[in-house]
């Protein structure tokens, strides 16, 4: 499993729950080292050793602690810059949605190896989206629940009202079924596409 997924497995954990958390769950998940490294690759029942003692740990199942992954991955300070590349993907949170299917394609650019599942986005009924996410290529199982996590982060990042409901396992697809209730029903978080050029300094003559 690519290094950049189990790290920020570790990262998540530290930040939301606190560095003694951290050990307490590597101690049960019987690592042999204290971090992950992102440029390394591990076993992937290492890493899933990890989320099993962690749920263990927090008493969360597995589908609602990568649920909370998915969300702190917009929402953190630390990941301001995730949210933002979400946030390039539309005005609103229609054109995000849209926006989906090439989310793997742009992340490969940046990192080559980095392998998330195929996404999939069919309309059902106007304003009433379905959601494939097909995790054969996936590097952890469930991806769909992080992916939960993320559009109900980025719902409220625009402002939209959004019901989701993750259908489960259809073959090798996760299905995820998303309603849009209404794109303006709250202010949504400050966002410019553009950061403010900075100030022009004029010179004073005396």
């Amino acid at each position: 499993m690519h290094g950049l997924i189990a790290r920020t497995l570790q990262c998540f954990l530290q930040d939301t729950y606190g560095q003694g958390i951290w050990q307490t769950i590597a101690e049960l998940a019987k690592l042999d080292f204290d971090d992950f490294e992102a440029m390394l690759d591990y076993d992937a029942r290492t890493v899933e050793q990890v989320v099993d003692a962690a749920g263990m740990c927090l008493e969360k199942s597995r589908d609602a602690l990568l649920e909370d992954v998915g969300t702190y991955l917009i929402t953190h300070p630390n990941n301001e810059g995730l949210r933002r590349l979400m946030r390039y993907g539309g005005v609103d949170f229609f054109d995000f949605l849209h926006s989906l299917e090439d989310l793997p394609g742009r992340t490969r650019l940046a990192v080559a190896d980095l392998q998330l599942p195929e996404l999939e986005l069919t309309d059902s009924a106007p304003g009433q989206f379905l959601l494939s996410c097909h995790s054969g290529a996936a590097e952890l199982a469930g991806f769909g629940f992080v992916l939960v996590g993320v559009l109900r982060a980025m719902a409220d990042d625009y402002g939209a009202l959004v019901i989701l409901d993750h259908r489960g396992a259809l073959g090798e697809a996760e299905v995820i079924d998303i309603t849009v209730v209404e794109t303006d029903f709250a202010e949504g978080r400050s966002f410019e596409l553009a950061a403010a050029p900075p100030p022009i300094r004029r010179e004073t003559t005396s």
